[in-house]
């Protein structure tokens, strides 16, 4: 069964802001199921579309399946069986051999950014950047199927 194994910290602002960052891939992402121990969601970019079905967490870890589909049915789809959606612009940032995942929101959820890391293992040890911040792992308000429903401008 494909894992995806993944940390979530939060991003210090201005030290991003003065970071030379590539050019990132703006991403509208939509909800067709979004329960505690399941999702299924739709993907597209520019240029693809995915669809992706998650199982429940254990840690920081859960089972993912993920398919590339034709990018006209995934345009058609997240229009027609999305209940809710996030808009977000990613960036691929490679920092002491990994892949850091940055998603500055728009929309709904402006004003957060999010710094992702997949690891193969749950103790497998990495280096933060130092524009990266506090852990959010374990803060269930930080998925994107959370902010789907219960964006950031929203929060207390």
């Amino acid at each position: 069964m494909p894992t995806e194994i993944e940390r979530k910290f939060l991003v210090d602002h201005e030290k991003w802001n003065s970071l030379a960052k590539p050019k990132g891939n703006v991403y509208k992402q939509g909800y067709i199921l979004s329960e505690e121990k399941r999702t299924v969601r739709i993907r597209v970019t520019p240029d693809a579309a995915y669809i992706t079905l998650k199982g429940a967490s254990a840690g920081i870890s859960r089972s993912e399946y993920e398919y590339t589909i034709p990018l006209n049915e995934g345009n058609e789809i997240l229009e027609n069986f999305a209940t809710s959606a996030v808009e977000k612009t990613r960036y691929n940032i490679n920092y002491a051999g990994h892949i850091w995942e940055v998603d500055v929101f728009a929309g709904d959820n402006k004003g957060l950014i999010v710094a992702e890391i997949e690891l193969e293992s749950e103790n497998e040890p990495f280096e933060k950047p130092e524009w990266v911040g506090a852990e959010v792992s374990h803060d269930n308000r930080y998925t994107n199927a959370s902010l789907s429903v219960k964006p950031y401008k929203d929060w207390d």
